[in-house]
């Protein structure tokens, strides 16, 4: 391949291509919001959800602690569309007034949404979406406090997620997801997309994704895993630093 031409930019934004997420959660009236976003990343059974501090699911995941992520695939674009420039917010913010944003009260009948019941939060789940993951808030701490190009408040918030539900369809065996029947939706650059064709094997793919879990093995996979990590913890483990007026909620 050969080298590209590279040349110095200060584009607008950084929405370089990540995995949009209908994010359900409850309002203070009991009623649900439904919020898409693209600012998440998983680790393990963890994830890092990244807001607009102003927003309804904000408020509604400071206090009711939980919420389902619904992941989109290319099927559930509509949805998006319908869900994009609205706020679950009576009060909308004036930054988000300038970008187009509206009040809507009943997000879900707005985007003809059909609401399934979570097995252990009170948030539901979102049916048309063929990935379920229900979470609990771990932890949520202000966000690029000290990058004087973050023109709002903004937030990270981790999730854990206690409960996993998938489209039969998408599974290969019992419990492992098949890469080729997985579509996840993408946002790149606010434009939607799918994702293409496999462009080569992985070399990472090449040993089994049990290795990755062994809390799913024996007692003695699990036992010797365990030490393994509190030897790993204590040679390589990090403190939360914070940094820039952060601060751990």
């Amino acid at each position: 391949m050969p080298i590209p031409t590279h040349r110095e930019i200060a584009p607008a934004i950084h929405y370089w291509g990540t995995p949009v997420v209908l994010v359900s959660s409850r309002n203070p009236d009991g009623g649900v919001n439904v919020a898409p976003m693209s600012s998440a990343w998983w680790l393990g059974w963890s994830c890092m959800l990244g807001f607009d501090a102003s927003s309804q699911t904000v408020q509604n995941l400071r206090r009711e602690r939980e919420c389902v992520l619904n992941l989109a695939s290319g099927d559930d674009a509509a949805i998006v569309n319908a869900l994009a420039l609205t706020t679950g917010s009576a009060a909308v913010p004036l930054h988000k007034k300038l970008l187009g944003y509206r009040y809507e009260a009943d997000k879900p009948k707005r985007a003809e949404i059909t609401l399934l019941p979570s097995t252990t939060v009170r948030a539901p789940r979102v049916g048309e979406c063929r990935v379920h993951l229900e979470a609990v808030v771990a932890g949520i701490r202000p966000f690029a406090t000290g990058d004087p190009r973050m023109a709002i408040p903004a937030c990270a918030v981790e999730v854990r997620i206690v409960k996993v539900h998938v489209d039969e369809t998408l599974l290969d065996g019992d419990e492992r997801i098949d890469p080729e029947r997985w579509h996840p939706l993408l946002m790149s650059f606010r434009a939607l997309f799918t994702r293409g064709d496999r462009v080569a094997e992985s070399r990472l793919a090449t040993g089994s994704e049990s290795a990755y879990a062994p809390w799913k093995r024996g007692p003695l996979v699990r036992l010797a895993s365990k030490a393994l990590g509190a030897v790993a913890q204590y040679r390589y483990g990090v403190e939360d630093e914070g940094g820039d007026g952060d601060a751990a909620e």
